[in-house]
């Protein structure tokens, strides 16, 4: 067993990915296809738009190169990486291209050819019948390209295939997700410690990513939410540019990319460095929520019931406070907690922030469950984010108290003490072991330590 440090300087396991796949999809023959993203230019531009390598080709290959193909035989177990050629009119610009025997230490591939012998290859593939059916996504196959020799074309099975083994990670991409953890906590304790003397949502903005490209994650995760005062209602708020003075607390929703692997990493805490009365009590019910919650994860244990025990606890909590008022099982019946707590728990994590594989059931019309982006047990070896909230957002809550339904459980009077507190969400990314969990977030969340590095 490699340690983390060791590991990541192996090869990304690219082959065992390929196999992983085939055998999702219950064949033992056959050609697996798949396109990298193209150069693309800003439309009325000649400059590139920025790169972002297509998911579904870097789990089987590990290549980040645009313009890449790659062709896996089931039979043989042979990966074939297509990498573009020298371009001798680009060379004046960008430099020497990455060259086939330079691709070939790189990635965990059997054979490295230039792009231009796609279609020679899959010519001969198909002709020789190495199972005479190719897989492939539809929407990402160019136009130049030919499946003429193939008796078959499976157009639909391999995109959801992927998707659906990207769900169990190895312990490369375990050690990748780490990584990126381990980045976003050096940008967000950076942030701690700028906050109270920032001026501004996009000083502190700053401030994240330069601490992110520093230590090694050039590229974000997602649009990271920057959120003071009742702007962190907005559940991804996205202007990260109004002033701080006068706000009570920032909501900072950020993370890292590293090697294509997402970190998604939120904590809320005091700007002026201490915490209001309100905003204290919230912070400690959305605590209780996370850390409750994240003692059930376990193999086979079902998200929906983790999900539902937020709930609870929300309740529990607000009925404690006085803004809700009445019996807990008809509260968590009329789910007059979704005003507060609108989304779901959390969703699996990996080379997309909101990974594939969960299957979540958005028409739903149970509102408590709608936008549970993760459905059905959790399996080991997955990485889930736990990331409760709750928020006072006139929009959403205002409704509910002309409600017949829901009036009657929520206090006006109390509430109205609780809006500037605008919203506390608390999030960690954790991996889901036979017996348990581990958590791979490690940025401070206890109140007295956040506290005390925003004054110190």
């Amino acid at each position: 067993m490699y340690k983390r440090t060791e590991l990541l300087h192996q090869k990304y396991p690219a082959k065992a990915h390929a196999a992983k796949v085939a055998a999702h999809l219950g064949t033992t023959s056959g050609i697996l296809f798949l396109e990298g993203q193209k150069t693309l230019l800003i439309e009325d531009n000649d400059e590139p738009l920025p790169f972002r390598q297509r998911r579904y080709f870097f789990y089987l290959s590990g290549c980040q190169l645009p313009d890449s193909y790659l062709a896996y035989n089931v039979s043989s177990k042979h990966l074939t990486l297509f990498i573009p050629p020298i371009d001798p009119e680009s060379v004046i610009w960008s430099g020497l291209p990455l060259s086939p025997s330079e691709a070939q230490r790189l990635f965990d591939v059997d054979e490295v050819q230039p792009s231009s012998d796609v279609n020679a290859y899959l010519a001969n593939a198909g002709a020789a019948k190495a199972g005479n059916c190719v897989w492939i996504i539809p929407e990402q196959v160019s136009d130049q390209i030919s499946f003429l020799t193939f008796e078959r074309k499976e157009i639909s099975s391999l995109k959801e295939a992927i998707e659906d083994c990207r769900v169990v990670k190895d312990d490369y991409e375990i050690a990748l997700i780490r990584k990126a953890n381990e980045v976003s906590t050096i940008a967000h304790t950076a942030v701690l410690k700028a906050v109270k003397h920032a001026k501004s949502e996009r000083e502190l903005e700053a401030v994240f990513l330069e601490r992110c490209i520093a230590n090694g994650c050039r590229e974000q995760a997602y649009h990271g939410i920057f959120a003071s005062g009742t702007n962190a209602a907005t559940l991804h708020y996205q202007k990260n540019d109004e002033q701080l003075a006068g706000r009570l607390n920032l909501l900072l929703d950020a993370g890292g990319e590293y090697r294509c692997y997402a970190s998604d990493v939120t904590r809320t805490f005091p700007i002026g460095g201490r915490f209001s009365k309100e905003s204290r009590q919230i912070y400690e019910i959305v605590l209780r929520m996370q850390t409750e919650c994240t003692e059930m994860l376990k193999e086979n244990v079902l998200w929906d019931d983790v999900h539902s025990r937020a709930h609870e606890i929300a309740i529990e909590g607000l009925l404690g406070l006085g803004i809700l008022r009445g019996a807990k099982k008809e509260i968590f019946k009329k789910r007059t907690s979704v005003a507060f707590f609108p989304h779901g728990l959390g969703h699996y994590l990996g080379m997309d922030t909101h990974d594939t594989g969960g299957h979540a059931n958005y028409e739903d019309k149970d509102g408590m469950f709608r936008y549970l982006r993760v459905r059905g047990r959790l399996p080991a070896g997955s990485v889930i984010t736990v990331e409760p909230g709750i928020y006072f957002c006139r929009f959403i809550l205002e409704p509910y108290l002309d409600d017949p339904t829901h009036m009657n459980f929520i206090d006006k009077d109390v509430l109205a003490r609780y809006w500037q507190v605008g919203g506390v969400r608390i999030e960690d990314n954790v991996l889901i072991d036979t017996d348990g969990y581990k958590n791979l977030t490690t940025a401070v969340k206890d109140v007295e330590e956040m506290e005390r590095i925003i004054n110190s």
